[in-house]
């Protein structure tokens, strides 16, 4: 056999090397072509495919654990890793291993040296082509699979799947989505297929109707929350919430919901929506009380995670997720005072997130991660009007300093970049031991 990498290592520092501005080839056209040569995997999977600025990864993983509670092997392909890309390809919750990594990566690498004389594709190409094989081989009953960027061009987008969600759309990537909220729409609403349903979680009504009017193209059933589902009655409590689910003729009362935030809610509601709908058409079998119980349990690392000592972690990258965690937080800890550590990519909107999370700040720190698109933390700390602002381009002082200075009645709220979320994450689990 071909081998061209010998230790995961080897294959991780070379794969992360690949970046998509370095090709300029038609898109998905080597997608397609490098599947076919491996027997198009992809067309072997029963797929729920997601797309949208937030709210991916909660919703893949309610749709989880609803499916694995009622006895189904599924497949999962998210991002970004917080640890390991081993974390992007997962069956049942369990990561895939090295020697499958590696064995799928050399598959590929042997096709790109021999066919295309070694000019690989990106790096989420090739996870991508990966995962394929690797959920295909395994034989997942249901293969719940994100997009990474948009979805019209994404690398994922070469298959057809049961069902399709759209989750939020937000201004986020302008330059490769474009710069207003229907030409962001237009580029998620590219994972719609022909006759296949889509479930919306989008509230902008530029963006709806660009979504519907894809779908009507296509002739896709499309159920948009808000119109032919709803949820309701929410009650936040400190580690669970409750909400009423309507879909037409079918009403689910109290369910409870182990992640905090009304934007949870959403989340869960499109999940119970997808599994609905499928359930309707016979594809899988499902009892409400699986619904329940993995709601109920269903957690995600890094959204609105609760650590010892008043600590809170989540990847708000975004203004709308920005404005998601200041909701959670008024709800869940009313009377405390917030003191933010904020750190993110050069490619967002910032100016927005920073004003909303100044609107509720007692204090709010700056910093940035070792990354060569990190923001500058003086040029962060420059969008902030807090009169309590501080910026130190060294995260590890920085939250050191914060958790020294804290008062009981704190909150520490470790935000923006899920990679920055990811270090602090691996930090604190050290510093706690």
């Amino acid at each position: 056999m071909f081998l061209l990498f010998k230790t995961m290592k080897e294959c991780t520092d070379f794969i992360f090397t690949l970046k998509a501005v370095d090709h300029k080839r038609a898109p998905l056209v080597l997608m397609r072509e490098v599947l076919a040569l491996l027997d198009n995997p992809q067309d072997r999977l029963r797929a729920i495919h997601l797309a949208g600025s937030n709210g991916k990864g909660s919703t893949v993983n309610a749709l989880r654990e609803m499916l694995q509670h009622a006895g189904y092997k599924v497949g999962a392909f998210t991002s970004p890793h917080l640890e390991r890309v081993n974390e992007r390809m997962t069956i049942n919750g369990a990561q895939i291993s090295d020697a499958q990594f590696l064995r799928y990566m050399n598959k590929v690498a042997e096709i790109i040296e021999t066919h295309y004389e070694g000019d690989f594709p990106s790096f989420f190409e090739v996870v991508t082509l990966i995962m394929f094989q690797y959920l295909a081989d395994e034989e997942v009953d249901i293969a719940l699979i994100e997009t990474g960027l948009g979805g019209r061009l994404d690398a994922t987008n070469v298959m057809t799947p049961l069902i399709s969600i759209i989750t939020t759309i937000s201004l986020e990537h302008t330059a490769f989505l474009g710069d207003t909220l229907a030409k962001v729409a237009f580029e998620k609403a590219g994972i719609i297929k022909e006759n296949v349903p889509v479930v919306v979680g989008v509230k902008s009504e530029e963006a709806l109707t660009v979504i519907q009017e894809v779908a009507n193209e296509r002739h896709a059933p499309c159920f948009v929350l808000g119109k032919d589902f709803t949820v309701e009655n929410i009650i936040q409590g400190t580690n669970i919430q409750h909400f009423n689910y309507q879909k037409a003729n079918m009403e689910m009362v109290t369910v409870p919901l182990k992640m905090a935030g009304p934007h949870q809610i959403n989340n869960a509601s499109l999940a119970i929506t997808a599994i609905q709908t499928l359930r309707e058409n016979g594809t899988i079998n499902i009892s409400d009380e699986s619904i329940r119980q993995a709601l109920a349990n269903a957690q995600w690392a890094g959204r609105f995670e609760q650590l010892p000592n008043n600590i809170v972690l989540d990847g708000a990258h975004n203004s709308e997720g920005a404005a998601a965690l200041v909701q959670t937080l008024k709800t869940v800890y009313p009377h405390q005072n917030y003191r933010f550590i904020y750190a993110a990519l050069s490619d967002k909107d910032h100016a927005n997130s920073i004003a909303l999370m100044d609107s509720i700040a007692t204090s709010i720190a700056f910093t940035q991660i070792e990354l060569p698109n990190a923001m500058p933390a003086d040029k962060l700390a420059a969008l902030s009007t807090n009169t309590n602002k501080a910026y130190n381009a060294n995260w590890r002082e920085m939250v050191q300093s914060m958790l020294h200075q804290r008062n009981d009645g704190d909150i520490i709220v470790i935000t923006g970049s899920l990679y920055f979320i990811a270090e602090i994450r691996q930090w604190l689990q050290g510093e706690q031991r």
